[in-house]
């Protein structure tokens, strides 16, 4: 996929593919650790995969845009990860009926990247390398030491630790 010819249109259709499969019943989930999020055609087209069913999980290190009512509370999750370590990893992970599309990216959800600038996102095959950055995402997804809730407050308050043993993504 690459900017600014063809990404969110693709970003889209994935989009789509999932809300379809939500829509019939089907295991739909979107996993996204991105920077930031702030274009709001995406943005929609997420408000639309959550409303459907679609699992939305999402780790966005910085700039953040969304608005998620409460009914979608259920199946949706975001966190921000500021740690000791500047990490700017892209990482995008659609369930697609089973037979899941992992891509890596320059780009982040944002106009001045999807439009503006050339950006690329490549897709995930080598099924070593998925299962470690879908371990990598579990990690992040499961921080309790530095994860903070993004949320419609912006309270940013950090997620509750789980246990005894507290999980540090970096």
């Amino acid at each position: 996929m690459v900017c600014p010819v063809v990404m969110r249109s693709q970003l889209m259709q994935l989009i789509n593919t999932e809300i379809k499969n939500a829509k019939a019943g089907k295991k739909a989930s979107i996993i996204l650790k991105i920077n930031s999020l702030s274009d709001l055609q995406l943005i929609e087209k997420l408000y639309a995969a959550a409303d459907a069913g679609v699992e939305l999980s999402l780790v966005v290190r910085s700039i953040y845009c969304a608005k998620f009512r409460n009914k979608r509370k259920k199946n949706f999750s975001a966190v921000s990860i500021v740690d000791e370590y500047l990490e700017h990893s892209r990482i995008m992970i659609f369930h697609h009926g089973g037979k899941e599309k992992m891509f890596i990216s320059s780009a982040d959800w944002m106009i001045r990247n999807l439009d503006h600038r050339i950006e690329v996102a490549i897709p995930v095959k080598d099924k070593a390398l998925c299962k470690e950055l879908k371990d990598i995402m579990h990690i992040q997804l499961s921080d309790d030491v530095k994860a903070r809730i993004l949320d419609n407050m912006l309270q940013n308050n950090y997620v509750p630790s789980a246990g005894k043993k507290r999980i540090s993504a970096q």
